[in-house]
């Protein structure tokens, strides 16, 4: 949920250039069960915009409404949503909302975190009880350093109130490797997911990051040019060059890094040709490297168009990534979302 927070973050002081209060809202206690879990934010500008959801849209109106006394008071507030009468859910939100107006401070060490790729954490300080209360807040936390989500409150209560503590991972990374149509599909669909996306051509490619929707990073550039510091766990790659002898020299390239999950385009047979002649050019290779490769990459969906094989690979990126063994939810026989997440 990084980077739905990161958008948050900018609306927010997108909002406060242009002379608009915002309102931050963030569900921080469930009972029961509910469309989306704790965690999950939005924010209300002061001309009604909202930005992000906390429910499928039911819950949101009514947000909106009760944001009005914070935005005229300045003080936080827990407002409950009972969905069991409304939402068929069975579940009752617990939402705090509180003025979002960050420091010059939280803003540099916020946006720094995210370049560097750093894990942070949101606090958020409430009683559940349906109340106006300037003790309630939250803060960012980076490292040892705190930042109040309102700067101008500086009566939040750390020690006798409930706290809701939420660790947050770098954003979530893909990079496309080749530039082909499929390549521009998987580049759109990975946008709408909420991921990073950087795309590398080949270092004659004609295109450039204008064909590619979405797309934070272009380079057209050799193999043995890509820049690999900045893969790490929260990184998957997908290979997609359509020529044997470039997708080999870019897993030769790939060797040393860990990337959550490396998908190769094509049939098995392929894929095993390209992991033998890897394992003869680099016999030191690890297994943990070689187990992270997935090909034919994607999930059997019956995938046929670009469009649709971009899906089938982002799902089973999702699936990888959050340990999950991909099954109709009518099929499920325990809760749609797991405890882990």
């Amino acid at each position: 949920m990084t980077h739905e927070f990161k958008n948050i973050v900018e609306e927010g002081i997108n909002g406060k250039k242009k002379g608009l209060k915002s309102v931050l809202a963030s569900v921080v206690a469930l009972d029961g069960s509910s469309y989306r879990r704790p965690g999950v934010r939005m924010l209300i500008l002061e001309n009604d915009k909202m930005i992000g959801a906390v429910s499928g849209g039911c819950v949101e109106k009514e947000i909106l409404l009760q944001s009005q006394t914070v935005f005229e008071t300045g003080t936080s507030k827990l407002m409950t949503y009972d969905g069991r009468y409304r939402l068929g859910c069975e579940g009752v939100l617990y939402i705090l909302l509180e003025p979002f107006n960050p420091s010059e401070d939280f803003e540099a060490v916020f946006f720094k975190c995210l370049k560097q790729r750093q894990s942070f954490e949101v606090l958020s300080y409430f009683e559940k009880d349906e109340s106006m209360n300037s003790k309630y807040g939250s803060f960012l936390k980076v490292g040892t350093h705190t930042f109040p989500v309102n700067f101008l409150n500086d009566k939040i209560d750390t020690n006798s109130l409930l706290v809701f503590k939420q660790e947050m991972q770098p954003c979530f990374k893909l990079l496309i490797i080749g530039a082909e149509h499929d390549a521009v599909q998987l580049c759109q669909y990975a946008f709408l997911t909420g991921w990073e996306v950087t795309i590398v051509a080949g270092a004659t490619e004609s295109k450039s990051i204008e064909d590619f929707r979405g797309a934070n990073m272009f380079y057209a550039i050799t193999p043995e040019a890509l820049d690999t510091n900045s893969i790490d766990g929260q990184t998957a790659v997908v290979i997609m060059t359509h020529n044997f002898a470039y997708d080999l020299r870019h897993l030769v390239a790939l060797k040393n890094t860990k990337p959550n999950y490396i998908g190769l385009l094509g049939p098995r047979r392929r894929r095993d040709d390209l992991l033998d002649q890897l394992i003869e050019y680099c016999p030191e290779i690890s297994d943990e490297f070689l187990e992270s490769i997935h090909g034919p990459a994607g999930l059997n969906i019956g995938s046929e168009t670009p469009q649709e094989i971009a899906v089938s690979i982002i799902s089973e990126i999702l699936a990888y990534t959050r340990q999950q063994h991909p099954m109709s939810l009518n099929k499920k026989t325990s809760s749609i979302h797991s405890k882990r997440d």
